[in-house]
């Protein structure tokens, strides 16, 4: 068993959007993403299915051609390779992140 600390709003050290990894296996990997207030989520597309799930903040998301106000308490999922980005956040932002399989950072071919 391992003991995660997460969730906690940690942005990068020039204030913007942040991920940070805190578990990988090969099936999956978990990490959480700071986004604060007013910030751009300029993030591409990934290889591996995504969950989401919104533990503080509000904002908006779009995936798939649809957008969602986001809070406490939204869960959301990605399907590997399609567009999406958070947007309009109006309170940092942290989100809980699953991929499966393991993150690998490279960006969809």
């Amino acid at each position: 068993m391992e003991i995660i600390d997460s969730g906690r709003f940690e942005p990068a050290a020039d204030g913007s959007a942040h991920y940070a990894e805190h578990l990988q296996v090969p099936a999956l990997s978990f990490g959480t993403y700071s986004l604060p207030a007013g910030s751009v989520d300029g993030q591409s597309p990934h290889n591996e299915d995504e969950i989401y799930v919104v533990t503080s903040g509000r904002g908006s998301f779009t995936s798939g051609g649809r957008t969602i106000e986001v809070g406490p308490g939204t869960t959301l999922f990605v399907p590997a390779r399609e567009e999406h980005r958070f947007h309009d956040i109006t309170e940092d932002l942290v989100a809980l992140v699953f991929f499966a399989p393991a993150y690998t950072g490279i960006p969809q071919s």
